[in-house]
């Protein structure tokens, strides 16, 4: 008797196979995050995803459209990171920041770590009109919004100044993760740089 459940098992190796729309978007997330986003054609995408041309543009009008879908999923992706931190330490944002930080730090250290699919597909793309930038442009607005938010509950001596402090970590862990390989990476660092941060705008 197996182990499974019913629901694990109709989505096994013997279940009904994924639909070419879903292997379209899953191909198209994990090349655009290993490859970059620009480097991938649409031939690539159809090849490795074992469909046809016409199978893609049946599900999206274009690989620009693609590319926000996935970016669209990207950012659930880290929300629900960023919102884990705050679920952890209900009304301490600075305990809530350390959470999240150390994460993200956890997260960068691997080699195949490429850092953020959104801030990656802003430096692709300096368009500010494409569709995956315009993605990736509001979700970084509403980031540095939100980091904004927790200084001002921290009690900073100036909220703007520490949300924005944090942003450029983060940012930073995204950019530096790619540029070093091995356990001697720069966002190591990043929970103690966090933890100064706060300490120095927000004197206990």
């Amino acid at each position: 008797m197996s182990d499974r459940t019913p629901e694990e098992i109709l989505k096994g190796p013997y279940g009904p196979t994924p639909r070419a729309a879903e292997r379209i978007f899953d191909t198209a997330r994990e090349l655009f995050y290993r490859e970059g986003i620009r480097a991938v054609g649409v031939d690539e995408i159809v090849t490795k995803a074992g469909v046809t041309k016409p199978s893609l543009y049946r599900s999206y009008k274009s690989k620009d459209e693609l590319v926000a879908a996935v970016l669209r999923e990207v950012e659930v992706g880290f929300w629900e990171r960023f919102e884990a931190a705050e679920a952890l330490y209900p009304n301490d944002a600075r305990a809530q920041m350390v959470a999240y930080f150390s994460v993200l730090s956890d997260r960068s250290g691997g080699d195949d770590y490429r850092g953020c699919n959104l801030s990656n597909a802003v430096v692709e793309y300096p368009d500010r009109q494409h569709a995956g930038r315009q993605v990736s442009q509001v979700h970084k607005q509403v980031l540095r919004d939100r980091l904004r938010a927790k200084a001002v509950e921290m009690g900073a001596s100036d909220p703007k100044a520490l949300g924005d402090a944090m942003m450029l970590l983060i940012e930073g862990v995204f950019t530096s993760s790619q540029m070093f390989d091995g356990d001697d990476k720069p966002a190591k660092a990043v929970v103690g740089a966090v933890k100064a941060l706060i300490a120095a705008y927000c004197p206990a």
